[in-house]
C-alpha cells in the first residue's frame, strides 16, 4: 500500500513479530506478503495475505510489480495499490513457536507486530534489502504517470 502525502510517496511496511525480530529494525521490515497454493490466484493470495497480516482490506487499482528472486531461490510476486490506513491499528494473525527454545512451551506470536508509514528514503533503509527493488519499481511507475 502506498499513499501520496504533500506530493511525496509513502509506503506501508510491516515489522515481523516473534522473538527473533523483536530488537531488529534496519533491514527487517517488509511488504505484507505470504505463501499461496497452486489452486489460488497470486493476486487473490496477495490480497488475502495483506488482510491477514494487517487487518485492513486492500483497495483496488492493483499495479503489478516485476517479481523478484530472493537469494534463497524463492520468487516473490507483488502488487502495489494506493490507499490509506491508521498503521497503529494493525491486527495480525498469529503463529505458534516453541519459546524459549527446547522449553516444551508453545506460545502464539503475531506474524506482524507493528506497521508504519515511511517515506521512500526511510523505507529503503527499513525494508529487507532484497525487497528494495519493489520500492524502485513503484517510484519509476509513479514518476512515469505524473
Amino acid at each position: 500500500m502506498f499513499r501520496s502525502l504533500n506530493g511525496q510517496i509513502e509506503v506501508l511496511l510491516v515489522h515481523p513479530g516473534g522473538p527473533f525480530w523483536k530488537n531488529k529494525d534496519i533491514g527487517a521490515w517488509s511488504i505484507p506478503k505470504g505463501e499461496f497454493t497452486d489452486d489460488e490466484e497470486p493476486l487473490d493470495a496477495a490480497r488475502r495475505e495483506f488482510e491477514e497480516e494487517t487487518g485492513f482490506k486492500p483497495g483496488g487499482g492493483y499495479l503489478p510489480l516485476q517479481p523478484i528472486k530472493l537469494k534463497s531461490g524463492k520468487k516473490v510476486l507483488a502488487w502495489a495499490f494506493e490507499g490509506d490506513c491508521d498503521a497503529s491499528q494493525v491486527r495480525s494473525n498469529t503463529f505458534k513457536l516453541q519459546w524459549p527454545p527446547k522449553s516444551g512451551e508453545w506460545r502464539d506470536f503475531p506474524e506482524v507486530d507493528r506497521a508504519a508509514w515511511f517515506s521512500v528514503e526511510e523505507a529503503r533503509l527499513k525494508i529487507h534489502p532484497e525487497q528494495v527493488a519493489f520500492l524502485e519499481q513503484l517510484i519509476r511507475d509513479r514518476e512515469s504517470h505524473s
